[in-house]
Parts: C-alpha cells; sequence; structure tokens
C-alpha cells in the first residue's frame, strides 16, 4: 500500500510536489489545502484530491501518512507542530522556520512524535549537484580550499507573492530566500557546518526599506574551507553558479544546466547520465527514511542549522562584526 499525502499550501512548489507524486507508483496525494478557495479547487481538480480550506480539517478527516507543508515561512512552526502531534511524518519546506527558537520547537514535536521530518532543501537532489559531490567526494583533484557561489536574479518583482515581501511573514529578504539555498549548498557539498561568517547586506529596494536586496558573505567551514556567496536581487542578468577550488583543479556547477571540471587548466564539461525530478528524489529519499526508521540527512538539526547561518548573517552586518558558531 502506497503512502498517502497531504498538500499544505496550492503554490508553485506544492505544484512541483504533485507532479513528482503522480509519477510515483507507491505514493499518492489525497487532499490538499489553501485559504484561497479558487487556487486550491484548481488545483484540487487538476490532480483529483480532495480540497480544504482549513488544513486542521484536512488532517483530521484524511489521515494522511506524510504532510507536504509548503506555506509562507511564518506559518511553518504552527503547521509543523500540528501535523507531528498527528503522527504525521513531514516534508516541511526550507527555510524550516523564521528563527531557530523555532525550529527548535519544531524538532521538539518532531522527537516527541517519533516522526519522521524533511526538510526541502531540493539543492540536494539536484542532478548537477549531485555529480559535484560525487567529484568532490572522489578526492582526485586534491584538497577543497575555497568555494565560491554567486546567485543573482531579479527579486523584488511583480509576481513574487506579497508575503515574502514582509518580513514579518517571510523571516527577511534575499539571505532568507536564496541565501538558504547558497549556505546549505556549501554544507552539503562538503559535509561540514559553516563555523565563521561575516556578511554585509544593502537596503536599496525603495518599495520594501526593510528587506535587503544583496548580500556579500564570507564563510568559513568546520573543515576549515573558506568562501563566499554574493547575492544580488536587483535588475541585472540571472547567474546561479558554484565554483570549487581545489589544490589540483577546479569544479564549477551552472545550477540546472552543467557541470564542469578542471585539472589541466581548462575547463571541460561533465556529461550528467541520468537527471532525475529533484523533487521526486526528494520524496523516495523519505520514504526510504520512513520505511527504516530514520531521519534524513536534511534533517531537522540539519534544517536549523540553515536558519542559525541566517541569523548569524544578519547579526554580522548589524553589528560590523565576524560572528562565530560552534560546531
Amino acid at each position: 500500500m502506497g503512502l498517502r499525502v497531504a498538500l499544505l499550501g496550492a503554490g508553485i512548489i506544492g505544484d512541483y510536489h504533485l507532479r513528482a507524486i503522480a509519477s510515483m507508483p507507491h505514493m499518492e496525494a489525497v487532499a490538499i489545502a489553501d485559504v484561497n478557495v479558487a487556487r486550491g479547487d484548481e488545483c484540487a481538480q487538476r490532480f483529483g484530491l480532495k480540497a480544504y480550506t482549513d488544513y486542521r480539517l484536512m488532517m483530521e478527516e484524511m489521515r494522511p501518512d506524510i504532510a507536504i507543508i509548503a506555506l509562507p515561512h511564518f506559518l511553518h512552526l504552527e503547521a509543523a507542530i500540528y501535523c507531528a502531534d498527528r503522527g504525521c511524518h513531514l516534508l516541511l519546506e526550507k527555510p524550516m522556520a523564521i528563527s531557530v527558537q523555532q525550529c527548535d520547537a519544531i524538532n521538539e514535536a518532531v522527537e516527541r512524535n517519533h516522526v519522521v521530518m524533511l526538510v526541502g532543501q531540493t539543492q540536494q537532489y539536484i542532478s548537477h549537484n549531485l555529480k559535484g559531490k560525487a567529484l568532490v567526494q572522489s578526492g582526485s583533484l586534491g584538497k577543497l580550499v575555497m568555494i565560491h557561489d554567486v546567485r543573482h536574479g531579479a527579486y523584488f518583482h511583480a509576481d513574487r507573492p506579497a508575503w515574502f515581501l514582509d518580513k514579518a511573514k517571510s523571516g527577511g529578504g534575499i539571505v532568507f530566500n536564496l541565501g538558504a539555498h547558497a549556505i546549505d549548498k556549501i554544507q552539503w557539498l562538503t559535509d561540514s557546518r559553516i563555523t565563521r561568517v561575516r556578511a554585509s547586506l544593502s537596503y536599496h529596494a525603495e518599495l520594501y526599506p526593510d528587506m535587503e536586496g544583496s548580500a556579500v558573505m564570507m564563510l568559513e567551514t568546520s573543515e576549515g574551507v573558506t568562501c563566499t556567496v554574493n547575492l544580488s536581487g536587483y535588475e541585472g542578468a540571472d547567474r546561479e553558479e558554484t565554483e570549487l577550488i581545489f589544490t589540483h583543479g577546479m569544479i564549477k556547477i551552472i545550477n540546472h544546466d552543467s557541470v564542469w571540471i578542471s585539472e589541466d587548466g581548462k575547463y571541460r564539461q561533465v556529461p550528467i547520465e541520468h537527471a532525475v525530478n529533484p523533487f521526486v528524489l526528494q520524496l523516495t529519499d523519505l520514504a526510504a527514511c520512513i520505511q527504516e526508521g530514520r531521519q534524513p540527512y536534511s534533517s531537522g538539526e540539519y534544517g536549523r542549522s540553515i536558519v542559525r547561518v541566517i541569523e548569524a548573517v544578519y547579526r554580522s552586518a548589524e553589528r560590523d562584526e565576524e560572528v562565530r558558531l560552534e560546531p
């Protein structure tokens, strides 16, 4: 019998999850909850689900095995605890919550209810990143000494949901959203944690003066690897790539596009043998963890570590000082 899944939130990310589930024989989406009636009904009709406007009623009536929480960031705390308290396994979209304290409360609920929770850090399931990590782990390029991560893309566009641009609901600007991906990618690629943070932010979005539109972050991992992250949400050319520098070569990952390796002074493209939908891989991982009774790599502890670094970025920029984090 397949795992029954209920979705909280009928936005773009929720749609990605439902399309992935539709291709998986041992998983079935059964219901969706969204306060926007028209949006929830439209999504329910496309995927053959029962629609609700109250996720609590949905959880009580449908009793799913898994709840996918794809709600605005400020609603993660309440929804995650409610679902965990009903013995439901969780796929909680990133960022895990809008503060470390909220992450702690969610983790306590997961632990006391003995459920499995995967925090949706999708960078870990993108085929190009998986290839990049395999190259890192091969050790063929020597010792990793530094990482550069660059993410540029218009952030304050008209199509972005309003709650993203409300600091109380989103947690912050480009750092809380795109920076979470960069921090995750660095920690996951290196199997380490960020332990030192120095950051500078800018606030030039006229309509959103309290939302940072760019960030320069200098980070150091627990393995001593120095990393720079450059984020920009102002107008300009889109760019999203990660470059890893080793003692005997380099790796460059252009997100959702290609992987390159340099061993002789020139980059050559590395083929991706079999690309799989990252949302399918993520759900497959969650199902395996449920079956085996273990927490995933992107566990609640891991999700908390991302939010902890984000808080350190804001603290560093505000105080103009380096922030050290215990491993």
